[in-house]
C-alpha cells in the first residue's frame, strides 16, 4: 500500500470539522520538552537521486572513526554472512509466527536462539528476546516481584553500578507499581561492591531481590559469588545483568554462589548487532524453570507430531493479546525478531570456541589500552582491580572537553562519567574490543598525549 500523505486543505478540512483551529492544539497535553523536533534537513522536495546522496553523505559520516567507547554498546567483529542471511526475505519481513504450519523455519531458528542463550547463561530457560538490555532488567524486576512471594516488601536493592540508563528505564516502568528501587553504594577505592558491608537489621522489611552487574558499568568485575549467596541468604531472588560476550569466559549466572541466579538479562546487542548509530538492539531474558510461568514474552517449543515427524510451536505466550489480561505478565514483549535472527546466525557461525576468542581477545586488547594510555603523564587508572574489556581512567583535566579534541582527530575516545557519575570529576570510560588492532590503540594514545599537553 503506497504512503499519501494529505494535502494542506485535507488537513484543514479534518481540523475544521472538529472544530480545531491548529493540529498542534491535539498535542496540548504534551510538554513541549517531550515533542519531536523538527528533521532537519537542507532543503525541501529532494530527488530520489539527492535523497541517495545525502544519505550517502550522512553514513559516511559514521566510518573511518576509531572507537574506544563502549558503555553498553559495542563494536565487534560481524561474519558477513550474518546479514547476508538474516536480511533475506525470508527472515527479513518475518512477524510473530502465529501459525506454526506456515512458519516452521522461524520457529526453529526461535528454538535453537533459546538453546542457545540458556546454555550461554547457564540457565534452564530462555525468553525470544525483549526490545534491549533496560527493557529486560525492567521485565526481571517486575518478575522477580511477582515471583518472590515470601518477601515482606517490594523493594529491590539496586547496585549504582548497573548501567546508568537501565537504572533510569527500570525506575520509569515500576515507579508506579509501587516497587521501591533502592540504591547500593559502590566501593570508592574498588568501583564494586562490598559484600562484607552488606548487612541488614532486624526491623529492615527486607527485599524482593538485588541486581548484580557483570561486568559493571565501570567494567569491573563484581564479587558474584558472595552476593548471589548473602541475597539469597536473606531470602531474595538474584537478577544477573550481564554482557553474553564476557559469559564466553567468565562463570555464568546459572553457576553463581552455591545456587545460581534467579533470572539473567541483559543486552544482545554484541552478538552480530552493529552499532547502527544507536539501535535497533534486543533484550535477552533467562530463568529458572520454577519461574517460566513469570517470564514475559514467548516460548518455542519442540515436539513431534503423529507421524513422528520434529515440529515447533509457540509453547507459551503470557502476553494480553493471548490471555486474559488479569493473567498476562507483561505486554512489553515485543520480540526483536530480526535482531534475534542476526545474533542466532552469529552464535552458530561463532560457536563457543569462537565467542570464547573474541572474549579473551577483548580483554587482552584492554589490558593493552590500559597499560598504553595509564604511561601518559597524568593518566591514572581510577579502580585498580579485575576488568573486562572497559575500565575507568581519571584524567588531568575535564573529559568532555578531551572527547571533543579526540572527535576532530576521528576518534571516539570513550564516554566522560560526570554526568552521571558527579564523584567521578574527569573520569573517562574507555573500551577496547577484539577489533583494535596495535597500531589503532598506539594511535589513540600518541593523539590523547598530544591533547593533554
Amino acid at each position: 500500500m503506497p504512503f499519501i500523505p494529505h494535502t494542506e486543505v485535507e488537513t484543514q478540512s479534518m481540523l475544521a470539522s472538529i472544530g480545531v483551529e491548529h493540529i498542534d492544539s491535539l498535542f496540548e497535553e504534551i510538554p513541549p520538552s517531550l515533542r519531536a523536533s523538527p528533521v532537519d534537513h537542507p532543503l525541501d522536495g529532494l530527488s530520489e537521486m539527492e535523497v541517495g546522496q545525502l544519505m550517502r553523505e550522512r553514513a559516511t559520516a559514521d566510518d573511518h572513526t576509531l572507537c574506544f567507547a563502549g558503555g553498553g554498546a559495542y563494536q565487534h567483529h560481524i561474519p558477513a554472512a550474518v546479514w547476508e542471511l538474516a536480511t533475506r526475505g525470508e527472515y527479513y519481513s518475518a512477524y510473530t509466527p502465529y501459525q506454526a504450519e506456515a512458519s516452521q523455519g522461524t520457529l526453529q531458528l526461535l528454538y535453537e536462539y533459546q538453546s542457545m542463550m540458556s546454555s550461554l547463561m547457564g540457565m534452564e530457560v530462555s525468553n525470544t528476546s525483549l526490545y534491549d538490555g533496560a527493557s529486560a532488567l525492567a521485565e526481571a524486576v517486575l518478575m522477580a516481584v511477582r515471583s518472590n512471594r515470601k518477601a515482606k516488601s517490594k523493594r529491590i536493592l539496586m547496585p549504582v553500578t548497573v548501567h546508568p540508563i537501565y537504572r533510569k528505564v527500570v525506575s520509569t516502568l515500576v515507579r508506579h507499581q509501587d516497587i521501591d528501587l533502592v540504591e547500593l553504594e559502590y566501593n570508592s577505592a574498588t568501583g564494586t561492591i562490598d559484600p562484607d558491608s552488606l548487612q541488614l537489621s532486624e526491623e529492615d522489611p527486607g527485599y524482593a531481590a538485588l541486581v548484580i552487574p557483570l561486568p559493571g558499568y565501570f567494567g569491573t568485575l563484581e564479587a558474584v559469588h558472595k552476593l548471589t549467596d548473602w541475597a539469597h541468604e536473606h531470602g531474595m531472588l538474584v537478577i544477573a545483568t550481564v554482557n553474553p560476550v564476557a559469559m564466553a569466559t567468565l562463570t555464568p549466572p546459572g553457576e553463581w554462589g552455591e545456587k545460581g541466579v534467579d533470572i539473567a538479562c541483559g543486552e544482545g546487542q554484541p552478538l552480530g548487532i552493529p552499532l547502527s548509530s544507536g539501535g535497533p538492539y534486543f533484550g535477552f531474558l533467562c530463568c529458572r524453570q520454577s519461574l517460566v510461568r513469570q517470564l514475559p514474552g514467548r516460548l518455542i517449543g519442540r515436539t513431534r507430531d503423529l507421524e513422528d515427524r520434529e515440529g515447533f510451536a509457540l509453547t507459551l505466550q503470557a502476553r494480553e493479546q493471548h490471555i486474559r489480561r488479569s493473567k498476562a505478565t507483561s505486554n512489553i514483549c515485543t520480540n526483536q525478531g530480526l535482531m534475534v535472527t542476526a545474533a542466532t546466525i552469529f552464535m552458530s557461525l561463532m560457536g563457543a570456541r569462537g565467542l570464547e576468542q573474541m572474549s579473551q581477545g577483548s580483554h587482552l586488547n584492554t589490558e593493552k589500552l590500559a597499560q598504553r594510555i595509564t604511561a601518559i603523564e597524568g593518566v591514572k587508572q581510577t579502580f585498580k582491580v579485575p576488568f573486562f574489556h572497559e575500565l575507568v581512567v581519571t584524567l588531568p583535566q575535564s573529559a568532555s572537553g578531551v572527547l571533543e579534541q579526540l572527535a576532530a582527530e576521528q576518534i571516539v575516545g570513550g564516554i566522560a562519567l560526570q554526568s552521571h557519575y558527579p564523584e567521578l570529576e574527569n573520569g573517562l570510560l574507555i573500551c577496547a574490543t577484539e577489533l583494535r588492532t596495535d597500531a589503532e590503540i598506539d594511535h589513540f594514545a600518541t593523539v590523547l598525549e598530544r591533547v593533554l599537553c
